[in-house]
């Protein structure tokens, strides 16, 4: 599989709206889901709707969330981010949506909280009077409604009443850790960055897993020691385990090699976790820029260095091994 920067890229044709207020469609084919990350378990549910309606000449209209709402309803367990909005309207075009609504779950729907919306009133209230849809495409384990009590057996039901398909996508199964049917979740994914395991997490996502902020200034220590690096303000992404990676960016238009580092700086004593990247191949400044940072690969953990001149070596290392990484991965060819 080829995957990478260029699969990411809006392509300015998509609909974006906020909230179910104005929306009223008819004839169109629905995915609903939280779709954080638009892995490739998601993709496969887009791709089906995307095959439907290109057979009927209509909409796919994706119905997603933002935030999450285990945000309101578990708000001491709300899981990491995978996808920051931007991010995920970017996937979700790329994986063939041609429509995408925003419903944050925390607004009212018809004088109800949206996340108490019962099950029945979720398919005739919003699936039947806003989106009249001929199709759905849904997975397996798609739950709807208070307490998600709809099911897509629910759904079928409804679908056979109103005149509408439901199509069930079953989860999209890769070989990790010895389990040849390992199902791919946003669960899974995170699970995999926890690890460090990024190449196996770009597996699952079908495009290397990214960083998207704002460049702000650090310590400057990098260029003191001739290794000058980007320094990103990550606010409520899921950040890898500490460590350094093989990664790479895209300034200007070209794909660079980029040695990620995300830690704490333990040789200079550090308390905050920093993600920073020395980009090879590259000079000047990013300051007030958002960029994304792509993880390719595993490089080593975070340790503390007897000298700085220690330390000088094994990033010279690094880059090293950041350029091998680079140069063998599909999107950069």
């Amino acid at each position: 599989m080829r995957y990478g920067v260029s699969q990411v890229k809006a392509l300015a044709r998509m609909e974006v709206i906020h909230g179910l207020d104005s929306v009223s469609y008819a004839g169109v084919v629905l995915a609903i889901g939280n779709f954080d990350g638009v892995h490739r378990g998601h993709q496969a549910i887009l791709a089906a709707g995307r095959r439907r309606a290109d057979a009927s000449g209509t909409k796919l209209v994706a119905m997603t969330f933002e935030p999450h709402p285990s945000a309101i309803l578990t708000p001491d367990r709300v899981p990491g981010m995978l996808t920051p909005p931007e991010e995920k309207l970017r996937c979700l075009e790329a994986a063939g949506a041609d429509v995408v609504i925003l419903v944050d779950p925390q607004s009212e729907f018809a004088g109800v909280s949206f996340l108490h919306v019962p099950a029945e009133a979720f398919i005739a209230e919003i699936i039947l009077k806003q989106f009249r849809p001929i199709a759905m495409a849904e997975g397996a384990s798609f739950g709807f409604g208070h307490h998600r009590r709809g099911d897509v057996e629910m759904l079928q039901a409804a679908g056979q009443v109103h005149g509408f398909e439901v199509e069930v996508v079953e989860p999209v199964r890769v070989p990790l850790g010895g389990h040849p049917g390992t199902v791919i979740s946003s669960s899974l994914i995170r699970h995999l960055l926890k690890s460090g395991t990024v190449d196996q997490a770009a597996w699952c996502l079908g495009r290397p897993y990214a960083l998207l902020g704002p460049v702000v200034r650090g310590a400057g220590r990098g260029r003191s020691l001739d290794f000058p690096t980007v320094n990103l303000a990550i606010e409520s992404q899921l950040l890898p385990v500490e460590g350094v990676y093989a990664g790479q960016t895209e300034i200007d238009g070209q794909s660079l090699p980029a040695a990620i580092s995300i830690g704490r700086c333990p040789t200079f004593g550090g308390d905050d976790i920093t993600v920073e990247a020395h980009l090879l191949d590259f000079s000047g400044h990013l300051y007030g820029q958002s960029i994304r940072l792509e993880f390719l690969d595993w490089i080593r953990e975070q340790r503390s260095f007897d000298s700085p001149q220690a330390l000088c070596e094994e990033m010279a290392r690094d880059a090293l091994r950041t350029r091998e990484v680079f140069a063998a991965h599909p999107s950069s060819s």
